[in-house]
């Protein structure tokens, strides 16, 4: 059970390939939109240009109603890998004809190109979130989830900068045009050529009729979704992470020329931070969370968002507005350094946000319906990104908030969105407290955990009853754990609250437990295979154990499952104990392990017992 390394997915078939075609995808997506949004805003005049930049915005936005719900039952239907391939190819001919458009800067082309590109991007995102658990082992998603987080960034920033770049200094038919198509096509079809090596991805539902209404799909899709209160609360949190994206993202451009006072290549530095802050976020993501898929780190994130938020707002708030300053002018202003510190740590966070909440979006719905629920979060993302949009455009022209205001604004609205969302949905909560117990209550390392089976029933007995051990097994342990826990353990407010949400209820004893009914539902949890985690009480005089060994021994006498004795060393800081103050530490190093599995007759062998069972 080592932890898994995710960059070595990136030399594995089952990942590679899909990578490289999701990044190349990103790439001409961005370079294209930027490309025409550059050349509109410098070809024609102010009013010409805000019109049909803002109708560009809605040709953009409008596959996502369109189009997704239906995308995600055909990834549901069929083949993914299939359906990848087409996309792909479609996307050479789609680039053509956006060539041809921007060299001859023919609008009605460059549209039509745009409302293709944005439905290849809306097909393709539920297709490609959606295949990841079907090549991916259970432990690799987080880890997998957060390259391919990080490969959508890296093909949006390569794209956004040169497609700005290259459009900005080019007239019709100039070769820095032909340059920009020659770079789109290339890439376009080294996608395609990358997308033949993805492996099969066979169809969950095969039989599955498609609903072509979109509204009708969607409304079905959401009623479904809302029965598994885990995954429609995480494609709200999600949706509304890209609305308050959208909220910092478009106001870039004149948050720069007209608060900070900068040119053009300063737009580009923030957002290169923002981009490469949410690539090292979501790559982040693997570690801080051990490959669990675990709401653990998304409080973390979701409060990184609001001081993130908080700190450009005030810093901009009291920024010296420059005139027309370049790049080097612009660092050398107090408090440039500072703006893009804070949108690189605003990008670090909403990586660590956004990557948990798909990781549990594919975890935990069926696979017969994951590509259609994960369309249904493409189409709250836009539905989310429209209304703020929207939104942002009433405050700052009626009301005439400044940008910074905006900013602040945002930044503690999402700090209240979030607090009652984790009060709708206590896991997020749950989950954290369990991080927080291995990250910053104890010190966790792990070895020797092979002998706990990935699948089917065991027993776990762990040899300590300190009630901090529970939440470092289920932080330290990829699978969920039903604990048997004392009745006085439980009964603790911390630990009442955790076991409470967690999404495996415990099984308690103590004196008034009724006998029969405890062994029935010991032999019902490991006849469903599940892992089950003995906590035994302090002292094995107490008449609550006895019974309690008697009842284990009628559950196991006829059970096949291993049973496995569990160390954890170190809880009670032994170095204290021997007075060694120089291995004296505030924060205890526990060490967790699992020795040789046993069978039902041990738990009554003496030395067994000894070890496991009699506490001081």
């Amino acid at each position: 059970m080592a932890q898994h390394n995710q960059f070595t997915l990136l030399f594995k078939r089952r990942f590679l390939p899909l990578f490289l075609s999701l990044t190349s995808a990103t790439f001409n997506d961005n370079i294209f939109k930027n490309s025409l949004l550059v050349m509109l805003a410098f070809r024609l005049s102010e009013a010409k240009a805000d019109a049909l930049i803002n109708l560009a915005t809605g040709f953009y936005i409008l596959p996502y109603f369109l189009f997704s719900v239906t995308a995600g039952q055909l990834a549901d239907k069929y083949d993914k890998s299939q359906i990848i391939r087409i996309l792909k190819l479609a996307e050479i001919f789609i680039v053509i004809l956006g060539v041809y458009g921007l060299i001859y800067n023919n609008q009605a082309i460059n549209f039509i190109v745009l409302f293709l590109l944005a439905t290849h991007t809306a097909i393709f995102s539920p297709v490609r979130y959606a295949i990841l658990p079907q090549h991916l082992k259970r432990r690799e998603l987080m880890g997998g989830n957060g390259l391919a987080q990080m490969g959508s960034f890296a093909g949006m920033l390569s794209g956004t900068i040169i497609g700005t770049l290259l459009a900005g200094y080019t007239n019709p038919g100039q070769p820095g045009l032909k340059e920009l198509g020659a770079t789109m096509t290339v890439v376009a079809v080294l996608g395609y050529l990358v997308s033949r090596r993805v492996p099969p991805a066979p169809a969950p539902a095969p039989d599955l009729r498609i609903d072509w209404n979109p509204v009708s799909q969607a409304w079905r899709i959401l009623q479904l979704t809302a029965k598994n209160p885990s995954v429609f609360y995480a494609i709200l949190a999600c949706s509304w992470f890209w609305l308050v994206s959208a909220t910092y993202l478009v106001q870039v451009p004149s948050l720069t020329k007209n608060v900070l006072g900068a040119s053009e290549p300063v737009i580009t530095t923030i957002l290169c931070c923002l981009s490469i802050g949410v690539a090292a976020g979501s790559l982040m993501c693997e570690t801080l969370s051990r490959g669990r898929i675990t709401f653990g780190i998304v409080p973390i994130g979701a409060l990184g968002i609001t001081l993130a938020g908080l700190g450009l707002g005030i810093t901009t708030a009291q920024f010296q507005t420059l005139s027309g300053a370049s790049l080097s002018e612009y660092l050398r202003s107090d408090g440039a350094y500072a703006v893009l510190i804070y949108t690189a740590f605003l990008g670090i966070s909403g990586g660590i946000f956004i990557v948990p909440l798909y990781t549990i979006m594919q975890d935990r719905t069926d696979r017969t319906v994951r590509a259609q629920v994960l369309s249904l979060n493409n189409v709250m993302n836009a539905l989310f990104t429209t209304v703020i949009t929207l939104i942002n455009i009433f405050i700052l022209d009626a009301v005439k908030i400044a940008i910074p205001q905006l900013f602040i604004l945002m930044a503690l609205i999402n700090f209240a969105v979030m607090a009652l969302l984790f009060y709708k949905l206590p896991e997020f909560i749950v989950h954290l407290l369990v991080w927080l117990s291995s990250h910053l209550f104890a010190r966790t390392t792990y070895g020797q955990l092979k002998q706990i089976p990935q699948k089917g029933a065991a027993l776990l007995i762990c040899n300590d009853t300190v009630r901090l051990a529970p939440l470092l097994l289920i932080d330290t342990l990829q699978r969920p754990i039903r604990f048997i826990l004392p009745q006085c353990f439980y009964q603790a407010p911390l630990i009442h609250f955790i076991f409470k949400n967690y999404n495996v209820a415990p099984i308690v004893y103590g004196p008034s437990r009724d006998k029969a009914k405890f062994s029935a539902e010991i032999c019902q949890a490991l006849e469903e295979g599940e892992l089950m985690c003995l906590f035994p009480t302090q002292d094995r005089r107490n008449s609550a154990f006895i019974d309690i060994e008697k009842q284990l021994k009628i559950a196991l006498k006829d059970t096949s499952a291993p049973i496995i004795p569990l160390v954890l060393q170190g809880l009670h800081n032994e170095a204290s104990e021997n007075h060694d103050s120089s291995r004296f530490s505030l924060i205890p190093k526990v060490h967790i392990s699992a020795g040789q599995p046993i069978t039902a007759k041990d738990i009554n062998d003496s030395t067994f017992a000894k070890k496991y069972f009699n506490k001081r």
